[in-house]
């Protein structure tokens, strides 16, 4: 891992993006690293374009700003999918797309050659286990796939102690295979 990982998520608000961007961070900080997670709201409403962003290191973060070169962008929500969303993406970086399409048509729509694209239909593992449209767990699981940044065993851990009291076992356990069926699931190119 390089010194800073840096990864922005894009969703629309109530989607869940700050919710995958922290649990990634916990993940990453009980696996014994430091961690940054925090969202950036433009107008503060259901469904309005957000940002999140999550740093990961092995030495402390010093940097209180946006990510504005990431390693890694995951997009939630597909139809924000646009070049804007590619902006300051590393030259190597990683695309993490919310997309039945795969990676190749992903690709071609964005005129994007560059880095590696990985896409997961999470809408669909979200309704086939959770029974919701809430795609945010699953898309950790896809990340997880192109960028190990932590084990998935860390990730289910932390999703399994935060959901636990707050929705109960059958909700924690669906949320849980959604993550690992995204994992299996993703597709890169």
């Amino acid at each position: 891992m390089k010194e800073i990982t840096e990864i922005r998520w894009h969703g629309r608000g109530g989607q869940g993006a700050k919710t995958a961007a922290q649990f990634l961070a916990e993940a990453a900080l009980d696996s014994g690293k430091f961690i940054q997670a925090f969202p950036e709201y433009g107008p503060e409403r259901a469904g309005a374009p957000m940002r999140a962003y999550t740093r990961i290191s092995d030495k402390a973060i010093n940097i209180h700003s946006g990510v504005v070169n990431p390693d890694a962008v995951v997009v939630i929500d597909p139809t924000l999918l646009t070049q804007e969303v590619l902006e300051g993406l590393a030259p190597d970086g990683i695309l993490v797309v919310n997309s039945p399409k795969s990676p190749s048509e992903i690709k071609k729509e964005l005129a994007y050659n560059k880095g590696k694209v990985a896409t997961v239909d999470a809408t669909a593992i979200a309704l086939e286990t959770v029974k919701m449209p809430m795609p945010n767990t699953p898309m950790i699981g896809a990340l997880l796939k192109v960028m190990p940044v932590v084990s998935l065993e860390a990730v289910k851990g932390k999703i399994a102690d935060k959901f636990l009291k707050k929705i109960g076992k059958e909700k924690t356990e669906a949320n849980l295979e959604a993550v690992k069926r995204a994992y299996e699931r993703a597709k890169v190119g």
